[in-house]
């Protein structure tokens, strides 16, 4: 805000500093500059795209003021309002993120993204209910959208509609037949329920899909090792710490849906000398050198 309210007053300070004319009977009538309308309303729509680079990155101290700035300069475009919603989604500023998402809203109200993304800004509150209205509201506008059925698949999971979750993530999966997020979310469900071997073809699916899916490794390891397999467990345990060390966190893997019965038995693998050492070792290798 600070940026553009400083390039008016600029402008302002500026036409002021005009010189009175010598011995004039007349009024000075001070010069103002004129602002450009579509001149800014690029300058705005290239910052945005600057921002949406740096987002990509995780630079999200870099891409929010661009974004901001960029959301005044142009503030009739959906896309850049649309942007600024999903920065502060991920810097997890649920109230502006709402408030720019209804901005995008109110300038395009056909765009499902949009609704999508409110979805999600709800989801993350742990509002699962608005969430999942939000989705179905996003389907109605784009009704073979993968990630959308996906999302609305998470909502009925944590709501515990477990048959509407499976039939959501088979949707998607029939639109996608490579979108293995959503094979491996039916291997979660089927896990809880104690179907373990239906569980385990779901995300031997997903890595076939994706070798480099640590997730489904992950889920894979712990399902080889709790049934007896200690070997393949822990080789595979390793091979997805490897990729992400992230999966042997169990708040990340909450977050990641993952059920009760999974996360005790998860506890116990990573708990395991060898699972251990591979944590640590990874670790090592991502920390910053000194």
């Amino acid at each position: 805000m600070s940026k553009k309210t400083g390039l008016i007053s600029l402008l302002v300070v500026c036409s002021l500093w005009v010189m009175p004319k010598t011995a004039s009977a007349q009024a000075l009538i001070p010069h103002t500059v004129q602002l450009d309308a579509a001149k800014l309303e690029k300058q705005g729509l290239s910052l945005a795209q600057e921002a949406a680079s740096l987002g990509q990155f995780q630079q999200y101290e870099l891409a929010l003021p661009r974004a901001k700035l960029a959301s005044q300069l142009a503030p009739k475009s959906d896309r850049v309002w649309f942007l600024l919603g999903g920065l502060y989604l991920q810097t997890k500023d649920y109230n502006n993120a709402i408030a720019s998402l209804k901005k995008a809203q109110g300038l395009n109200p056909k765009n499902a993204d949009v609704q999508f993304a409110l979805g999600s800004v709800h989801f993350q509150q742990q509002k699962y209910l608005e969430a999942s209205n939000f989705y179905i509201a996003g389907l109605k506008l784009k009704p073979n959208d993968p990630e959308g059925l996906f999302d609305l698949g998470n909502a009925y999971y944590m709501l515990g509609k477990l048959p509407d979750a499976i039939a959501q993530y088979n949707q998607a999966i029939a639109q996608n037949k490579k979108f293995w997020p959503a094979i491996n979310n039916i291997g979660l469900i089927k896990y809880e329920q104690g179907d373990t071997q239906t569980a385990v073809k779901q995300w031997q699916s997903a890595v076939a899909i994706d070798k480099q899916a640590a997730e489904p490794l992950m889920a894979l390891a712990v399902a080889a090792y709790t049934r007896g397999n200690q070997q393949q467990g822990i080789a595979l345990g390793e091979q997805a710490l490897r990729i992400d060390s992230r999966y042997a966190d169990l708040d990340f893997l909450k977050q990641n849906l993952w059920g009760t019965r999974l996360l005790s038995d998860t506890k116990k693998f990573i708990e395991l000398p060898r699972i251990q050492a591979a944590i640590q070792q990874r670790d090592s290798q991502s920390a910053p050198k000194q």
